[in-house]
């Protein structure tokens, strides 16, 4: 890519950026939430056009203005979040768009399935329902779909993000296999341990433009970090004791169906000290969102007891609970569709929680403009002003409006699903200090979490759920990544804490 220049309105997301990537190379972007990583990559995907600069695959310059010409080219894209037909096999969904008869020839496609899989060393059933697969077999699915169809130039977008240890170790193992037969990897992460373990070099992007591309072997995880946000950063995470024994949440025997009655929760029994962060881990599905929202009071088809400063709160609504002065704060994972309503500027969605308990006809929006104000101050906000639609923001400023709103309204337990997701190094390291100010408070902390060295680094003790059981609890500070990962694949731990 050679001076790529890409702007909307006013915003200039890509400033004459240039990169190269070579054969059998695996090529790291880096860079802080809105530094351009997604607009470039989306360019050479054939999502966007840029405004200036070329693109140049296998030596021959391409105008890439779709995916189909990205495809053609030999680029493929394996998004974050996967895009996979639940209902359909592994090789329905590798072949869907592909295959230009009306019936499948089944043999044939699953002869070229076996070969990649031979190829790189792949393990899939082809005729298993996407359904009923883990999240490392789906991402194997979505691979083998650009491999398919002839790609030889891998962009992965967090790849490892909602992935087990043991599954993350898989897939770097399929990606040095496919390095040495000649694939060139791009890949995009905020995990900077990953980069150092996997990558060959490291383009580290600020403010919509190039800051230096670095051999992964001369550098360091600090001198990167500084290059992304422009100074020194300290990667070290605080863990400050938890002085009291006072229990501030306390679930027993909590059990919930959902309407296609499967048991999403299952005599889920634990509790929560003052001034305590306890982290959750579990592969995607297990549970952790139901937990989440029966506490917060928004799933209510539940059994079982939820006592919250003495009282059980398993029958209240969100509204309820408030009412009655108890204050929990809810971080969800789904920020737009749940936490925030996207249209909505910054002041409306900051006085959301409270807006109705004004009195007269007219909404006072000051106290909400002195709140908006604070969080961006608090939270380094990058916004034109508080009246800016938060869906109008990057990912990590709506998360972070979303989270400082939560804390800012004085919480006597805080609920948080991913509260880092999609943030930058600098984001991230902001709110776990936030949260850390929280906990000497005294408040309680439920902290669901996928990057098992944050839960390890952050967390007091570890819960892990595994098909809406409780597997077993550990002491952070005694805990190893592998123990974890093994109990979020169902097997037991070895000592179990009450």
């Amino acid at each position: 890519m050679v001076n790529i220049s890409k702007s909307f309105g006013d915003v200039k997301a890509n400033d004459k950026i240039s990169f190269s990537v070579k054969y059998g190379e695996i090529f790291a972007l880096l860079g802080e939430n809105g530094a351009g990583k997604s607009t470039l990559v989306n360019m050479l995907s054939g999502v966007y056009s840029p405004d200036i600069g070329e693109i140049y695959v296998h030596g021959q310059k391409l105008r890439l203005s779709s995916p189909a010409d990205s495809i053609a080219a030999g680029i493929g894209m394996i998004h974050q979040h996967f895009k996979l037909i639940e209902v359909m096999t592994a090789l329905e969904n590798i072949a869907i768009g592909q295959e230009h008869s009306f019936i499948l020839n089944k043999k044939n496609i699953r002869k070229k399935i076996d070969d990649i899989c031979s190829k790189y060393g792949f393990k899939i059933d082809p005729e298993k329902l996407v359904r009923d697969m883990s999240v490392g077999e789906k991402q194997t699915v979505e691979i083998l779909k650009v491999l398919y169809r002839g790609a030889d130039i891998l962009i992965l977008d967090e790849p490892t993000a909602v992935l087990t240890p043991q599954e993350s170790e898989r897939l770097f193992d399929i990606l040095i296999r496919m390095k040495e037969q000649g694939c060139s990897i791009i890949l995009i992460t905020h995990k900077l341990q990953e980069v150092m373990e996997i990558s060959d070099r490291v383009c580290v992007l600020r403010h919509g433009r190039v800051i230096d591309t670095v051999n992964t072997k001369e550098t360091t995880p600090m001198e990167l970090t500084s290059m992304m946000v422009g100074k020194k950063v300290t990667l070290s995470i605080e863990r400050p004791p938890v002085k009291s024994q006072e229990v501030v949440l306390e679930v027993r025997n909590l059990s919930l169906i959902d309407r296609e009655g499967i048991k999403k929760l299952d005599d889920v029994s634990f509790k929560v000290y003052s001034g305590e962060i306890l982290g959750i881990a579990g592969i995607a599905g297990s549970g952790q969102k139901e937990l989440c929202e029966s506490i917060q009071g928004i799933e209510r088809r539940k059994r079982g007891e939820i006592i919250f400063k003495g009282e059980n709160i398993a029958r209240l609504t969100p509204r309820a609970i408030f009412e009655k002065g108890l204050r929990i704060s809810f971080i969800p994972e789904d920020r737009l569709g749940m936490g925030l309503v996207p249209t909505m500027s910054i002041v409306d969605n900051v006085i959301l929680k409270d807006y109705y308990m004004q009195n007269g006809i007219f909404l006072d929006r000051t106290v909400g403009e002195k709140r908006a104000e604070h969080i961006i101050k608090m939270l380094n906000v990058q916004t034109p002003d508080i009246y800016h639609p938060v869906n109008k923001l990057s990912g990590g400023n709506i998360q972070k409006i979303l989270l400082g709103r939560e804390i800012d309204s004085n919480p006597d337990f805080l609920v948080t699903a991913y509260p880092t997701r999609g943030l930058d190094i600098g984001s991230a390291h902001l709110i776990y200090d936030e949260l850390n100010r929280q906990k000497e408070k005294g408040i309680g902390i439920l902290y669901v979490g996928e990057d098992l060295n944050i839960l390890l680094s952050l967390c007091d003790r570890i819960m892990v759920m595994f098909e809406g059981k409780i597997i077993g609890t550990v002491n952070a500070e005694d805990a190893t990544k592998e123990e974890i990962g093994l109990m979020m694949l169902g097997e037991k731990a070895t000592e179990v804490l009450q």
